[in-house]
């Protein structure tokens, strides 16, 4: 998507949304020439983009549109309604959405908090489903809905649309290819300039949101006016921090270049508030090394994936502002996340490049055909998804404890640190309807 697209898109907040009984009716099978029936969860930022699109397509009706925020549930119903010259059912219920077996597919466009629970609800009801990134909250999370998508049969696109770009396809084709020979680091960095969230009390929330459903399965607390719309991805109940918001489309390419199929086994990262005085919980400024075993090697040689973000820092570095690059025997490949790569040779000789950037509508198009069939293999899965994810949360827990992990990427557990294996998990607020079973 354009550059400024992708600012607006992740300035604002989805939201998500709550009910009455999941039915577990599956949906029905849809043949090539048959459109999709699509329910859009979550309207805000990246939600709005979703339904807009989806509502251009052909192939695809838009029946519902799902939000706790009437005002954005309303101006969703209208922009179908406009495009499409259908009106959407709006309702402030996903489960209503989940229980309609005309429904094919769900696309969960909420904040971080309800990704997982509401792609694991959709998975066991049947459904096929497009979710945001991160797609989880947390590892445990990530692990839980992974398992849904293979044991439902369904097909999981996580919404890191990198994957399904020509342009970076190419790419990654020529790193596998061994162009730039073995490739032993990758990095992926994230810089540009927030806004600071300032410091509040708890309020009342606005009348227009349902904040008992907003909040959902996470703990209850108190509303505050700097938790949203979009603020609410700097709190550690309902976010991931930036690294999860947007370092993880970057992460996600490097994991892609470097061709590991497992998550690291050793996670170290420094980070903080070194520039925001407000209330943001999550690192301004951080750094992380992930290391994997490298295939092949005998003496336990390691490959490395190193991540940095300046959330206040607008200024380009390897030539972008966002983006991955790869350090190989024989030279190197340097990624732009909305602009195009450049590949050089030894002797810094640049042999080729391309200009290009991520789009909705291939990775749309790709989700599409594997649902037809037409495809075998979504281009982000949802193992796919968890392992980005997993990075994002593991670099996040090691800032906050402030040591090296050891992570067992089998069971993926933390060893010899319970404080940290702690965080893999979250509180949930018990007794909710949404709490992922197997969470405990």
């Amino acid at each position: 998507m354009k550059k400024t697209q992708r600012r607006t898109f992740l300035k604002s907040a989805s939201l998500g949304v709550l009910g009455l009984s999941i039915g577990q009716r599956t949906s029905r099978a849809a043949s090539a020439n048959e459109k999709l029936t699509i329910g859009v969860i979550g309207t805000g930022g990246m939600g709005m983009a979703h339904v807009k699109t989806l509502a251009e397509r052909k192939d695809v009706d838009v029946a519902y549109v799902c939000d706790v925020d009437t005002e954005r549930l309303a101006g969703a119903a209208s922009s179908v309604s406009e495009i499409a010259r259908r009106t959407p059912a709006p309702v402030g219920d996903l489960r209503r959405v989940l229980d309609d077996h005309t429904v094919d597919a769900v696309y969960i466009a909420t904040p971080d908090h309800w990704h997982a629970p509401a792609a694991i609800l959709a998975l066991d009801a049947g459904k096929h489903v497009y979710v945001e990134k991160p797609c989880s909250h947390n590892v445990r999370e990530g692990r839980l809905m992974a398992d849904a998508a293979k044991r439902s049969g369904k097909v999981l696109q996580v919404g890191m649309q990198s994957r399904s770009a020509p342009f970076l396809k190419e790419a990654i084709h020529r790193l596998h290819e061994g162009e730039i020979g073995d490739v032993l680091v990758a990095k992926a960095w994230n810089s540009q300039r927030r806004n600071a969230i300032g410091k509040t009390r708890p309020s009342q929330p606005p009348p227009n949101l349902d904040f008992d459903s907003w909040v959902g399965p996470a703990p209850m607390v108190p509303y505050r006016s700097n938790m949203l719309p979009g603020i609410w991805r700097w709190w550690y109940d309902f976010g991931c921090g930036d690294i999860g918001n947007d370092g993880v489309h970057d992460i996600d390419v490097a994991l892609w270049g470097l061709g590991v199929k497992t998550h690291p086994s050793r996670v170290s990262c420094f980070g903080g508030k070194s520039f925001f005085d407000d209330d943001q919980q999550f690192p301004d400024t951080q750094y992380a090394i992930c290391e994997y075993p490298r295939d092949g090697a005998p003496d336990g040689r390691t490959i490395q994936l190193i991540f940095e973000q300046r959330t206040w820092s607008p200024y380009v570095q390897e030539g972008y502002e966002a983006g991955a690059a790869f350090y190989g025997t024989r030279g190197m490949l340097l990624v732009g996340h909305v602009q195009g790569w450049r590949l050089y040779a030894e002797q810094n000789k640049l042999v080729a490049e391309a200009t290009g950037e991520p789009n909705l509508t291939d990775h749309y198009d790709n989700f599409f055909a594997c649902i037809r069939g037409d495809a075998n293999q979504p281009a982000a899965d949802a193992l796919t998804g968890h392992r980005a994810a997993t990075i994002c949360h593991l670099a996040n827990i090691s800032a906050r404890v402030g040591r090296t992990l050891n992570f067992n990427p089998e069971n993926e557990t933390i060893a010899g640190d319970e404080p940290a294996n702690a965080l893999l998990r979250r509180r949930y607020r018990e007794g909710h309807w949404a709490v992922p079973k197997g969470v405990a």
